[in-house]
């Protein structure tokens, strides 16, 4: 009697599953468009962050290739966990806009090797954390996280505009800045309204390649470095030395707290939007400690820390495209684009003007998607003066003119909370989350109690 073996499933219908096999010809394409939903919004941080720290382009572009190169190992580290780091979900990484406020002023403040130490440290922190989650988790409520989340968008508002009218060079606010960022701008709206489906993820690539057109014909794109470095190159690693200072540290220390309370919020709903189930304590604890160590291994190529994409999420609550194979090609092929330095150059010479008219979009998603997490908690007495309260403090604490307010206070008080307010809304929030009352509702018979 023979023995029938049966060949392992290998079908189009396994992207709706976490494992199985896809066709290779059929699970790229989906990758991809993982990959391409997220590959400008990986890339711009840095460029906003190296403008602040005033590097040169040539050191920008090694930066953008390092960056590709990382977020693709941190993709694939939790699509596959290693001792524990990853949540083995379908979760795209790439570097977080998170920290563009704290590292952006850590690097005008100290210097970009001071950047790099602080990173290091911290993402060595959240990791650790992430391994002891179980201890911690339930202090970031989703009310928390979602309060959060809105605040990293509102913070974001001033940078989004720094680099609409030109970044920080001296025709900031020119017309000619103000026209190139309104154009990209413009056909990221089209794009959104026009396009059908899954492509409506594509509309700030749209936009940015528009815009960068335009701005080749405007005269204000260098295409003669395009081709430096060669058409293939190895990541450069450690191409700045740490330098550590305890200030940095703190300040960016905290913003990976807050960052670990965004990536619970992000995992989370792509648990419940792409497999229909609630997140389990191994499954966070494996995304944060991915986040953190990853985070570190950024440090040592000179990158900001790498976090959970909101646009990947919300791409599998679209799709239901889950399969962990699937997502894994555009991985490989984010680390492929990594070797290739005209990738990384082609992103340095984009002005910052057609940055900002992408991302400015970009970061008012963040705010609605914010509120949408407040709806999704629900308006109750509660909630409510958790997240307004929290949000009233830290937008009115951290305006520039009302900076003062903050006098009184050491140094490294200042240094850490005066200009975050991403800060100062997560720790008005968290406290807010532990001292109020569980029942805060008005009741029937106290409603009645006056009359």
């Amino acid at each position: 009697m023979s023995t029938k073996t049966t060949a392992p499933d290998c079908s189009i219908e396994n992207i709706y599953r976490l494992d199985g096999r896809v066709p290779i010809a059929k699970a790229i394409p989906f990758g991809l468009q993982h990959i391409l939903a997220m590959f400008v919004a990986n890339l711009s941080p840095i460029t906003l962050i190296a403008a602040a720290a005033g590097l040169p382009q040539n050191e920008i572009a090694v930066l953008l290739q390092n960056a590709m190169f990382v977020a693709g190992i941190a993709t694939l580290i939790q699509l596959y966990p290693v001792w524990g780091i990853g949540s083995r979900l379908p979760v795209v990484m790439g570097v977080s806009f998170t920290f563009v406020a704290v590292l952006s002023t850590v690097a005008a403040n100290y210097g970009y090797p001071t950047l790099v130490g602080a990173v290091l440290v911290g993402g060595i922190f959240e990791g650790t954390l992430g391994l002891l989650a179980k201890y911690w988790r339930k202090i970031i409520s989703p009310i928390v996280a979602a309060t959060v989340v809105t605040a990293i968008g509102l913070s974001l508002f001033t940078v989004g505009t720094r680099s609409f009218g030109g970044g920080y060079n001296a025709d900031f606010g020119s017309a000619q800045n103000l026209l190139l960022g309104t154009i990209t701008l413009a056909v990221c709206l089209l794009w959104n309204i026009f396009a059908k489906g899954y492509l409506k993820q594509l509309s700030v690539l749209a936009g940015l390649i528009v815009g960068y057109i335009v701005a080749i014909f405007m005269g204000k794109v260098d295409l003669t470095t395009l081709m430096d470095g060669g058409l293939i190159s190895l990541p450069h690693l450690m191409p700045y030395m740490p330098r550590f200072e305890l200030g940095a540290i703190l300040s960016v220390c905290i913003i990976f707290l807050v960052s670990a309370a965004e990536t619970i919020g992000d995992t989370s709903a792509l648990v419940a939007g792409g497999l229909n189930r609630k997140i389990t304590g191994k499954e966070i604890s494996g995304s944060l400690a991915c986040d953190g160590y990853a985070s570190a291994f950024s440090s040592l190529f000179g990158c900001p820390p790498v976090t959970s994409f909101s646009q990947n999420v919300g791409l599998v609550a679209m799709t239901k495209v889950v399969n962990r194979f699937t997502i894994m090609t555009g991985a490989i092929c984010m680390i492929l684009a990594g070797l290739l330095p005209p990738v990384g150059n082609f992103f340095a010479s984009l002005p910052d003007s057609v940055l900002g008219g992408c991302t400015i979009m970009m970061f008012g998603t963040i705010v609605t998607s914010g509120m949408q997490m407040i709806a999704d908690c629900g308006f109750s007495h509660r909630n409510i003066t958790i997240a307004s309260l929290s949000l009233a403090i830290g937008v009115g604490f951290t305006s520039t003119t009302e900076a003062d307010i903050w006098n009184i206070f050491p140094e490294m008080v200042r240094s850490v909370f005066a200009e975050n307010v991403v800060a100062v809304v997560f720790v008005v929030a968290i406290v807010l989350s532990l001292v109020l009352p569980k029942d805060m509702e008005v009741k029937p018979a106290d409603a009645g109690a006056g009359k």
